[in-house]
């Protein structure tokens, strides 16, 4: 009887199981059409690499979600969902980490995807945090793959399973051991929903659909990415139909989106930390060594103004580096715009008459901003030069620590608040151009710490030191306004929360003809 009924189960679950396989085979839609961005920045080859996005923040993964996957990623409603992963587990002890692969998956030239790939992929990776916790990664066996930590690390799965690295982002060890780390960025294999077209410096980034593509098949057939730095020149090509999403327009292009009837405008962010960070507050020698002149200049900006003038208001006044949004943020209102108590302040620091500050940098593009908090400063009697510099030497000089004076910096560090502490704030971190050896101290102590509030509350200690001592000069969380055509049914910003432009990019889509 028993024998039977399983028989009768399977005999029904047979045309069911036969559907599902017919419908993956032949899915209801072909990608159709070409679909254009104008982005606000020269393409650079090293982005089309995971292993490079250690550095130079959220931008790359705009082609991460395009040519590449991961085996856990932020998707829509699921911040580490799993990709290239089926499941993974934890050890009890909570110093293994195991992976469970996805078996029967090519990149794009065809090569098989296995464990192999995973370890080298990591392996390769430029990230001192991660290679200082993993002891080993073993794999078990073609789809089944174990990180090995020296001790537990409650962030390991916020560094290997989020966008605060690219460490779990998969590239393809028989084609990178080939044609070499030059070679991979000149022409990309990855994993992901569209594969690498060409690429032409300084124009556009072309791929195409991989109609196979496990998770989802694209809509769109084509996707062309263009290089536009250029305000006025993304705004033109968007009203001329040459490009179908404009990113990141000034407030005049903005309204000029506004009033015409046939493009929408639309807002994303959320993760963009825009702020002052006074990177002479170190040197005994400089006024900025005062932490009287740092709280000055908090309380000369005008944040509401500031982001009314340069992003439609949409950007919120911040009070801290990290995101209230955040977990382990602690809440931190901003500084009220105040220039009598600025003056004050000043004055109470020997600097009645205030003093010559030397340069400003702004993070490129954002010029207009640099100039604008250079008047709000001299209106107090802090005097700057405003020097602008192209993105790619402005990156290299702030990660070689050779920028001076002040500088609008922007984090768009992913994870949580420890991620962005290790950023800026750890004397030994990226951005940082010193620290205090009490805060490394709790941050040393916290990164190893497996009681949930324990951890939180240490974190909660930083952040509240962080801005007793005024370390930096929160000016707003970035929101801005992208232009999308009349073709578009659908660009995917912000589908992915905090991911502020078009992704997954397998769900953006075209209005049908």
């Amino acid at each position: 009887m028993l024998l039977a009924f399983i028989l009768a189960i399977i005999g029904c679950l047979c045309p069911l199981l036969a559907g599902n396989v017919a419908a993956a085979a032949a899915p209801p839609y072909k990608p159709e059409g070409e679909m254009r961005w104008a982005l606000y920045v020269t393409i650079s080859p090293a982005w089309f690499d995971p292993g490079q996005v250690a550095v130079v923040g959220g931008t790359p993964f705009w082609f991460c979600y395009a040519l590449h996957d991961a085996l856990v990623k932020p998707l829509p409603d699921n911040p580490m969902a799993l990709g290239l992963a089926e499941f993974w587990t934890v050890s009890d002890d909570q110093q293994m980490y195991e992976f469970k692969l996805r078996e029967g998956l090519t990149f794009h030239n065809g090569d098989p995807f296995t464990a192999e790939d995973v370890k080298f992929t990591f392996l390769r990776y430029k990230s001192n945090t991660l290679q200082e916790k993993v002891r080993e990664v073993e794999i078990v066996d073609p789809y089944r793959v174990r990180f090995h930590l020296h001790q537990p690390w409650p962030d390991f799965m916020t560094y290997y399973g989020t966008l605060a690295t690219g460490a779990g982002w998969i590239v393809p060890k028989k084609y990178l051991e080939q044609v070499g780390d030059d070679g991979f960025r000149r022409h990309p294999i990855g994993l992901g929903p569209y594969k690498f077209v060409s690429h032409t410096p300084g124009v556009e980034l072309v791929m195409e659909a991989v109609e196979n593509y496990w998770r989802k098949v694209p809509h769109v057939k084509r996707l062309v990415f263009k290089s536009v730095p250029e305000n006025t020149t993304r705004l033109a090509m968007l009203k001329k139909g040459e490009v179908d999403v404009a990113y990141d327009l000034d407030v005049p292009a903005a309204e000029e989106v506004k009033r015409d009837p046939k493009l929408q405008l639309a807002f994303s962010g959320g993760i963009g930390s825009f702020y002052l960070d006074f990177l002479e507050q170190w040197d005994p020698k400089s006024p900025w060594h005062d932490t009287r002149v740092r709280l000055a200049a908090n309380y000369a900006l005008d944040r509401e103004a500031l982001s009314e003038a340069e992003r439609l208001g949409a950007s919120p006044p911040a009070g801290s580096i990290i995101p209230r949004t955040f977990e382990f943020a602690l809440p931190i209102e901003p500084y009220p715009y105040d220039p009598a108590r600025a003056k004050r302040l000043l004055a109470e620091a020997g600097y009645r008459n205030g003093f010559d500050a030397g340069e400003l940098t702004p993070n490129p593009p954002y010029f207009s901003l640099g100039e604008a908090v250079a008047n709000y400063l001299g209106a107090i009697g802090i005097k700057l030069k405003l020097r602008t510099m192209e993105r790619a030497a402005f990156q290299s000089a702030r990660a070689a620590k050779q920028l001076r004076g002040l500088c609008i910096c922007v984090s768009g560090r992913y994870g949580n608040a420890a991620t962005r502490i290790e950023e800026s704030v750890v004397s030994t971190g990226t951005f940082a151009y010193g620290g205090y050896p009490d805060l490394d101290a709790l941050f040393k102590q916290q990164d190893k710490e497996t009681d949930r509030a324990k951890r939180e509350a240490m974190l909660h200690q930083i952040q509240q030191l962080m801005h007793e001592r005024v370390m930096f000069g929160p000016i707003w969380l970035y929101f801005w306004p992208s232009g999308i055509g009349p073709r578009v049914a659908d660009p995917a910003l912000m589908a992915i929360n905090p991911f502020p432009w078009s992704a997954p990019l397998e769900e953006v889509r075209l209005k049908q003809p």
